[in-house]
């Protein structure tokens, strides 16, 4: 017998099967130890045949298998030869996708425990032995129990009655559970017709995708669930995905208190273990619901039933390194793979998605109106235009003062979003213009407070405050722009009896940091929550019945086709965060462009007239869906080499462009608007094509191009172009 096995190396230059012989307890998908090179490696099983067209001599054996249950399924094995194809990277980097990293490195492993309970049958004790007998009691009474804990409470009892065959010991594993013991309490969940009505269009669609198109509180979530019971009745699995690590753990205590152990929970934010653990009870069969953000989509579970990717939107959902995979495409094709339904909901698709499901190839579903026929908060535009010549130098308009003040009063609760961590946005100084920047990132550097330091946002780097401007030795040191610390601190001076937490990357670290503050504010414990975007999605709090969005304009002008879209996304979500409950809810949103008619939109909730305006305008200007933006990213250390670099894959592209001119709208080589990040140079050629046609071709030109130190990849349809 022959296993043909990818070795996990992620090199062109190994990227293809090598064949070694095997036994039969070795089959397909498993993970193995074969000789390679002078050395050995880990690899994968990618089929198991009879014979080879190998030299006899050269054939190697296989060292071992690394675990007797294949790690990959047969499906993990089909879409990794797709993703493969179709990103043009070597296999071992998609097969690596659908196991933990840990697993791979071997950091981690299956825990286990020793349990000791009393034989059957009559039991022969040493006399006069007291401790044994309470021993043999206790164990009576509360069933087997851990050896180390038995040793702690008896002594040599348990050693003693063990040699006697008494009490019998034995290894049982140990599942690490992340979230243990907040399964929530079960409650019955009654749909209203809409959102039966909306169950029942999913079911009997005869089109693999349904786009649920709900405003904010309208329900979705107990469609979602709805739809993942009666998969799980019919013996299939399910997956469920989330854009923000935020909203796991609330998702998961949903699905939880419906669903028990069948839930288990896959994002970065777990221990080793706890990821190891979660992603082996998937594997195995005992969990059968997995919820995670974008890398659950390759979650190893088997007969999938039904497949959920809330806020669809959400660009957190394109993956910004390789394999550069949108979740969309792996979802689908595991939806048609495993002939079941894949689920979009959002309050604000993307325009994209939306334009596909009023033409028909995605089913539509409309919830136009919230839960009980709750209205949608007021949202009251400030123009700060206008603030700012009354003399008001503060981050708030006197409407938000005026409301905030108000809402506290009346023992409610406030969000106030602002996408900007850190105290300043910029620390520059008043003598000679001196902005401090980063050593490795052509990017200004955000003053934060609370650790007094500088930081940049893009490469994590700290540096210390600057007592003086290192150009001019001037002592002026000004602050610019507001981050949510200052905010903090604005609030503390305004309202000092409200308690205020602060929701952003600074204090989110680890599993529980999210769940940990948006917990607190659930129970109450905080008046103000004030936060960057991960405050806008999906958080269902019943107190609050105001939102302040204070820097409406912030992603209105970034040079990009999608900055509309995104801030009449972002201001609709954050708005539907108030008002959830029976008490109305309002929201101030505080602009320098009060007329612009994105903010009026979003103001209105008016998405169809939103959606009609940005499709005649990307028709009018061939932009997305009308095009496809394909950006070709050169990075490196040395500029000289990234450069060269640069001028043979334009060299090799612009052959292409030449010969296939009317498939191109535009064709150029420039920086990255941001030129250097993590001391790597960044150049790009930038093209806009009238369709996909060409992107094999692309793709071929990029990989021929091969300079030590320097990486170039293809990146389609981008969600950022910084």
């Amino acid at each position: 017998m022959y296993a043909e096995v990818i070795v996990d190396i992620a090199h062109s230059d190994v990227d293809k099967i090598f064949d070694y012989a095997c036994g039969g307890d070795v089959v397909r998908g498993m993970r193995v130890v074969v000789p390679f090179g002078r050395g050995v490696t880990t690899g994968f099983v990618m089929r198991i045949k009879e014979e080879t067209s190998v030299p006899p001599e050269k054939v190697k054996k296989i060292v071992r298998r690394e675990e007797e249950l294949p790690a990959l399924t047969e499906e993990s094995l089909f879409l990794a030869e797709k993703i493969a194809s179709r990103y043009h990277v070597p296999m071992a980097l998609t097969l690596r996708l659908f196991l933990p990293s840990e697993m791979r490195t071997g950091k981690v492993s299956e825990r286990y425990r020793t349990v000791a309970f009393l034989k059957e049958g009559p039991l022969e004790l040493p006399s006069r032995a007291k401790r044994a007998e309470e021993l043999v009691e206790f164990l009576r009474e509360n069933g087997e129990q851990d050896t180390a804990f038995l040793r702690k409470q008896f002594g040599g009892a348990l050693d003693t009655l063990i040699k006697r065959g008494a009490v019998v010991t034995q290894k049982k594993r140990v599942f690490r559970d992340p979230y243990a013991g907040r399964e929530g309490e079960r409650a019955e969940h009654t749909l209203t017709n809409a959102q039966r009505a909306a169950v029942e269009a999913v079911k009997t669609t005869q089109k693999t995708v349904t786009l649920i198109h709900g405003v904010t509180g309208s329900g979705k979530t107990e469609i979602y669930l709805d739809l993942i019971s009666d998969a799980l009745a019919r013996g299939k699995t399910a997956i469920f995905l989330v854009p923000e690590i935020s909203l796991t753990p609330q998702m998961l205590l949903k699905l939880r208190s419906r669903f028990g152990s069948a839930a288990a929970i896959l994002h970065s934010g777990l221990s080793a273990g706890e990821r190891f653990d979660e992603w082996m009870r998937l594997r195995e069969g005992s969990a059968r619901i997995a919820i995670g953000a974008r890398s659950a989509v390759f979650a190893p579970v088997e007969s999938v039933g039904i497949i959920v990717i809330d806020e669809e939107h959400d660009g957190s959902y394109s993956s910004e390194s390789a394999p550069r995979y949108r979740t969309f495409d792996i979802a689908r094709l595991r939806a048609k793979y495993n002939g079941c339904k894949l689920v979009l909901g959002s309050a604000t698709p993307s325009v994209e998605t939306y334009r596909r499901a009023k033409e028909g190839e995605f089913s539509l579903v409309t919830l136009p109106d919230r839960i009980n026929a709750r209205p949608l908060p007021e949202v009251q535009i400030v123009d700060m235009r206008r603030e700012v010549r009354r003399g008001n130098a503060s981050p708030f308009s006197a409407l938000l003062r005026e409301r905030l003040g108000k809402c506290l009063e009346e023992g409610n609760q406030a969000i106030l979003f602002l996408n900007r961590r850190g105290y300043s946005q910029t620390v520059i100084c008043r003598d000679c213009g001196y902005v401090a920047k980063c050593e490795h990132c052509d990017v200004s550097l955000t003053y934060h407070s609370d650790e007094d330091c500088l930081k940049c946002h893009y490469c994590g780097t700290k540096y210390r405050m600057l007592p003086a401007c290192p150009e001019c030795g001037g002592r002026h040191i000004n602050y610019v722009g507001t981050g949510t610390q200052r905010i903090v601190g604005e609030l503390k001076k305004l309202f000092p009896a409200a308690r205020v937490l602060r929701m952003d990357v600074d204090t989110t670290s680890g599993k529980e940091g999210h769940f940990r503050i948006l917990s607190r504010f659930a129970a109450r414990e905080a008046d103000i929550l004030v936060g960057t975007q991960m405050v806008a999605k999906g958080h269902d709090f019943p107190s609050v019945t105001l939102v302040g969005i204070l820097d409406a304009d912030m992603s209105l002008h970034f040079p990009d086709h999608r900055s509309g879209e995104r801030t009449f996304q972002l201001v609709t979500q954050v708005a539907g965060r108030s008002g959830r409950a029976s008490a109305p809810g309002e929201v101030v949103l505080q602009t320098y462009d009060p007329d612009n008619y994105i903010l009026r939109f979003a103001a209105a909730y008016d998405y169809e007239g939103f959606y009609a305006h940005e499709i005649g305008m990307r028709a009018a200007t061939n932009f997305p869906p009308f095009a496809r933006i394909v950006r070709v990213m050169v990075t490196g250390e040395e500029e000289s080499e990234t450069v060269e670099a640069l001028r043979e894959v334009y060299t090799l592209l612009n052959e292409i462009y030449e010969a296939e001119r009317d498939r191109f709208l535009f064709f150029n080589r420039m920086h990255a608007p941001v030129r250097r990040i993590q001391n790597k140079f960044r150049y790009q050629v930038l093209m806009r094509l009238t369709d996909g046609g060409i992107l094999k071709e692309i793709y071929s030109a990029c990989d021929k191009v091969k300079r030590k130190g320097v990486l170039v990849y293809v990146e389609e349809d981008p969600s950022n172009l910084s």
